[in-house]
């Protein structure tokens, strides 16, 4: 489930970008890709509270400590995209 959450945000991170480019109003994808960021973080969590709870810890061990680092940097990465609209000056 977090790997189709985290499509989508990279999705709509996109699409907040084009929109941005082309000078249209593109909040409600920002909002929507820091949503499903969001989301994404939350599934995976559960994802390992499940693990935890089977005592998986084969499984825990081979994904947490490289997923770990890769949510972080996928979701700065989103932030980043999302405020490029925040920072981008309006032409007259």
């Amino acid at each position: 489930m977090w790997l189709i959450l985290g499509v989508a945000s990279i999705f709509f991170a996109v699409m907040n970008i084009v929109r941005t480019l082309q000078n249209k109003d593109a909040k409600w994808f920002a909002f929507v890709s820091l949503a499903l960021t969001a989301l994404t973080l939350c599934a995976f969590y559960s994802d390992g509270a499940i693990r935890v709870v089977n005592e998986d810890w084969g499984g825990l061990m081979d994904i947490m400590p490289t997923m770990s680092k890769a949510l972080w940097v996928c979701t700065i990465v989103s932030i980043a995209i999302n405020s490029i609209p925040l920072f981008r000056e309006k032409k007259l």
